[in-house]
């Protein structure tokens, strides 16, 4: 009997290590879970080692869990320094990951090659070039919305107002975001109904209206949070910027980037793909950098590029170089802009020597999907230069400028930009020879400043077809000048001195004219428009 009786003991049903835990106790250890649910729910960390994100979730649930549970289990002490050597683990994992230890590691990031400007860099029509930039979008979105009540009370606009390429036009695109937790509330099971599109040419804003409703976005505040959503479907995943885009369907998506370290364990995250989700549906697939759909054109985001780019101009000879010789040192500028090039989108930036003097040693072309580097050796002013020297131009006006892009007219290097008021509307654009900044080109109008440019003394603006035998050219001395405002457009009337003709012209046809007065010198094309009566078409400039 005693032998089956030690049998019994043997593989008798184990004691609960929970027995003798007092209520509150057990209430506390239940907390654990919830609190590992809520803070994953909130920060929405990657289950990665390779993330610091990842780590802070882990210590706050290990040590909320070594309070809770090493005193009752008597483990305090064991865990408390189990901690402390994880912790001293991923501190010397991170300081084998800094650029002091991998300068060179680091220059090898982002590898670019050498490009022929002319040859790379298209001309493109006057008519194509694209004069709104964010801030200008941005306003031109609010007035649309301003326009739809029935909107505008329920929805705000979302500022991200990503540049892609749409069927080959530089374009802006945002979707609209619920109007607080009330507009939420009554408007989620819907969905949003519209995003915003705004043509960066001629300044169109329109509300698109996909095949079904946005049901997926930033502004949710459950689990069709687009952050919530792909992280819950993508775990492991490293994420950083999550762009919206839309594909040459219309039918709109959330790019979301994926990260990889590539020094170490922490250092040099870099993108490694991409999880696209299709904002209607939530259905989301990953798909790694080189495989990533070409209609895609934020991948990459412009932060990131031109860290990359100080990376590859400080360190190429050492960390101990970057901070004291400097020799070869070289940074980007500290702006950046857009251009659209066939079907992609292009980061642009200057780089110049460490020493931030008014010179750019070249400039480089960055594609945004698959980070493809050029870099262009051509000499050229820094682009705050630039913008200054077109600033001079129309000082009296207190214009500013905006910052430029790069622009192939005439196989020269060119800055084009716009000229804004202190209410921040566009009033004239200005061309700035990259090589010579000096050589500023200013117009009321693209064409205008193009046409200026090209040393064109006399720019018509009409939008009339006129036979060339109609315009006639005249030169006198003014004795007699008058505006009147018409339909919110100036007018000038003048007359020359021995000539009885009455010459009509619109302030938009010259910066000049607000400034001259009687007894100036005037050479201008013309039509006439009746007895004693003509139309100004040109004036020199």
């Amino acid at each position: 009997m005693d032998r089956f009786s030690n049998l019994k003991d043997k593989f008798k049903k184990p004691q609960n290590p929970f027995k003798d835990i007092k209520t509150p106790k057990k209430s506390l250890i239940i907390s654990i879970p919830v609190l590992a649910f809520v803070l994953f729910f909130t920060m929405l960390p990657p289950i990665n080692a390779h993330s610091h994100q990842f780590w802070l979730f882990f210590f706050i649930i290990a040590i909320y869990t070594t309070m809770i549970l090493g005193p009752i289990f008597k483990v305090f002490k064991k865990l408390a320094i189990g901690l402390a050597v994880l912790a001293v683990i991923i501190g010397l994992l991170t300081a084998s990951s800094l650029e002091f230890f991998n300068a060179k590691r680091y220059a090898a990031i982002l590898q670019k090659q050498d490009g022929n400007f002319e040859n790379d860099i298209k001309e493109i029509p006057y008519s194509d070039i694209p004069t709104v930039d964010r801030e200008t979008a941005i306003r031109l979105g609010s007035r649309k919305m301003g326009e739809l009540l029935e909107l505008v009370s329920q929805f705000n606009i979302d500022e991200s107002y990503t540049q892609i390429n749409y069927k080959g036009k530089p374009i802006r695109v945002t979707p609209l975001e619920y109007n607080g937790l009330l507009k939420w509330f009554t408007n989620q099971s819907k969905g949003i109904p519209n995003y915003l599109v705004v043509d960066m040419i001629n300044g169109d804003a329109k509300l698109e209206t996909p095949s079904d409703n946005i049901r997926y976005s930033k502004s949710d505040l459950l689990f069709r949070d687009i952050r919530r959503h792909i992280r819950f479907k993508h775990p492991t995943k490293i994420f950083n910027e999550i762009n919206f885009e839309i594909d040459e369907d219309g039918t709109p998506y959330w790019i979301a980037s994926t990260y990889k370290n590539r020094i170490s364990w922490f250092g040099a995250m870099d993108v490694n793909g991409a999880v696209l989700c299709n904002a209607l549906t939530g259905e989301s697939k990953y798909y790694p950098l080189a495989e990533i759909p070409t209609w895609v054109d934020r991948v990459f985001s412009a932060q990131e590029i031109i860290q990359q780019l100080n990376w590859d101009g400080k360190y190429q000879s050492g960390y101990i170089n970057s901070r004291f010789a400097q020799k070869g040192v070289l940074q980007a500028t500290k702006g950046y802009n857009y251009l659209a090039i066939n079907d992609d989108v292009y980061l642009y930036t200057g780089i110049t020597s460490v020493a931030a003097d008014e010179s750019n040693v070249g400039f480089v072309l960055v594609n945004l999907r698959d980070k493809s580097t050029t870099f262009y050796r051509v000499s050229s002013a820094e682009e705050f230069s630039a913008m200054a020297s077109a600033e001079g131009e129309v000082q009296e006006k207190s214009y500013k400028s905006t910052f430029p892009i790069l622009l192939n007219i005439k196989g020269k290097p060119t800055y084009f930009l716009s000229l804004k008021d202190n209410a921040g509307l566009i009033k004239m654009y200005a061309f700035v020879d990259a090589q010579k900044y000096q050589d500023v080109s200013i117009g009321n109008t693209v064409e205008a400043a193009y046409k200026v440019h090209l040393g064109d003394k006399f720019v018509v603006t009409t939008d009339e077809e006129i036979d060339p035998k109609d315009i006639k050219e005249k030169s006198g001395t003014i004795t007699d000048i008058h505006s009147v405002v018409i339909d919110g457009n100036t007018h000038y009337y003048f007359i020359l001195d021995g000539d009885e003709t009455i010459y009509m012209t619109n302030v938009k046809l010259s910066e000049r004219l607000p400034f001259m007065n009687i007894g100036d010198e005037i050479s201008f094309k013309y039509k006439e428009a009746g007895e004693n009566a003509a139309e100004v078409l040109g004036i020199e400039r």
